[in-house]
């Protein structure tokens, strides 16, 4: 049954809806067009984005470097079932970040300052904030390295990568800015092929992956280093942040929870896929005893795996390198957009044209430039800030999770989607671990010898 609201008076009672309702509500319709038809997979299309985005722009700079690292300094005996394991951990924090933000309609950052108070919500935005500065740059690291690959000067490489940024937020349209994203994040693909050129032994990665290798050369610093690095490339704050916005800002509702979860698993699998694919791809520098130590950014990787995977392989694997830094640098600067904004109380969302969403779009542009900035200094050790920064957004994950978990066991928020024994446990578990390698690091950082 239809019904016109002008017979009701409802339209003149009503205030006239903002350009932001308007969008959301449009796309909303055809949702529940979809769901109405049973049209099973064009829902899931139209529900799927920040699931998908969120794990591939975490597969970001940085990310695909330390895999890289990990493939050239110790193979994929180890390493590649250590990286599974860590993005079933990445799925289990963003589907509690998933329920929260349909339970609630908020943000995060939003949340913790209602529910925790000013003090614990500037905490948390300064945990977000340090770790998405450094996070930011090594994305324009990555950039200017793929750049670099092909003969771009950075300074033009890091030109392109903010006028990216700034370009997908004049769309001012949520639903087209995701899907530009999600056309971009399929590059990250590329690391696929650039792997099968490096010939892997099929049953050597099968074997891995079934029995988990021993611990390659012992417990050392480095491998802890990459250890946090590997956990830091899958699961960071900026992760929890970001979702949860993009959550409340698609509109999804507790019927979309089902979706909301393939969404997310959808994105860990492909996630998980590149990266394992980057960490063979990488593979052959260990095989043949390359040094990567002195490598300066992720463009040195291309051009020393050009003898082992050819010119096309590491064509593929710069190309890729360019999108997991410009994809993450989209998505990193949007998060911090929607948390500086929903910690001043300021509208937050991507369907806001200028005059309403200045200071929401204009931290997104500010952020970009400066980081821009800052990869144009000279000298800088670029791989050793890259690797640094996965570390330090491990060391800084727990207290996120701390947050996060607080407030998906408040009954009065969740209002039925709240977490039971299972999710706890394996949350609390991911903190504990969390906080056991980053206190093993803390360790042998300060006692050099202690692990003889």
């Amino acid at each position: 049954m239809s019904f016109d609201l002008r017979d009701t008076g409802a339209a003149e009672a009503a205030p006239p809806m903002s350009l932001e309702e308007r969008l959301r509500a449009r796309d909303r319709s055809r949702i529940l067009a979809s769901r109405a038809s049973g049209r099973s997979f064009r829902l899931l299309w139209l529900l799927a984005g920040p699931g998908v985005l969120v794990m591939l722009g975490e597969n970001d700079g940085p990310s695909m470097v330390s895999y890289a690292t990990t493939g050239a300094t110790y193979g994929i005996g180890f390493f590649v079932p250590f990286i599974l394991a860590t993005f079933v951990m990445a799925y289990i924090v963003q589907e509690m970040t998933v329920r929260l933000g349909i339970a609630t309609g908020r943000g995060h950052a939003e949340l913790i300052f209602q529910r925790f108070g000013p003090f614990w919500g500037y905490f948390a935005m300064a945990d977000l904030v340090f770790g998405n500065v450094l996070t930011l740059v090594t994305e324009f690291i990555a950039i200017q390295a793929g750049g670099l690959y092909f003969g771009v000067p950075t300074w033009l490489s890091v030109l392109v990568g903010i006028g990216m940024i700034v370009g997908s937020l004049l769309l001012r349209r949520y639903a087209t800015w995701e899907r530009l994203l999600m056309g971009l994040a399929a590059f990250n693909l590329l690391f696929i092929p650039a792997a099968l050129m490096a010939h892997p032994n099929g049953h050597a990665l099968a074997h891995a992956i079934a029995h988990w290798g021993p611990l390659p050369g012992g417990l050392d610093t480095a491998f802890v280093t990459l250890i946090l690095a590997n956990i830091g490339a899958t699961v960071t704050p900026w992760m929890i942040f970001f979702q949860q916005s993009a959550v409340v800002d698609k509109g999804l509702t507790r019927a979309d929870l089902p979706q909301g979860r393939i969404d997310t698993a959808m994105g860990a699998l492909i996630a998980a896929v590149t990266a394992i694919a980057t960490v063979v791809a990488a593979a052959p520098l260990f095989a043949h005893h390359i040094d990567v130590a002195n490598f300066a950014s992720g463009a040195d990787f291309a051009s020393a795996l050009r003898p082992y995977i050819g010119t096309t392989g590491a064509t593929l694997f710069a190309l890729g390198i360019v999108e997991a830094g410009l994809v993450a640098a989209m998505t990193i600067s949007t998060s911090s957009s929607y948390a500086l904004a929903e910690t001043l109380s300021a509208r937050h969302s991507l369907n806001l044209d200028f005059n309403d969403g200045r200071l929401f779009y204009g931290a997104a542009i500010i952020s970009a430039v400066v980081a821009g900035g800052i990869v144009l200094i000279p000298g800088a050790p670029l791989l050793a800030v890259t690797l640094t920064v996965n570390v330090v957004a491990t060391l800084l994950m727990a207290p996120a999770l701390l947050f996060l978990l607080l407030l998906v066991n408040d009954r009065e928020i969740m209002a039925g989607l709240e977490n039971g024994w299972r999710a706890n446990l394996a949350g609390g578990t991911i903190i504990i671990a969390i906080s056991l390698v980053g206190a093993l690091y803390g360790a042998i950082t300060v006692f050099p010898g202690i692990l003889g």
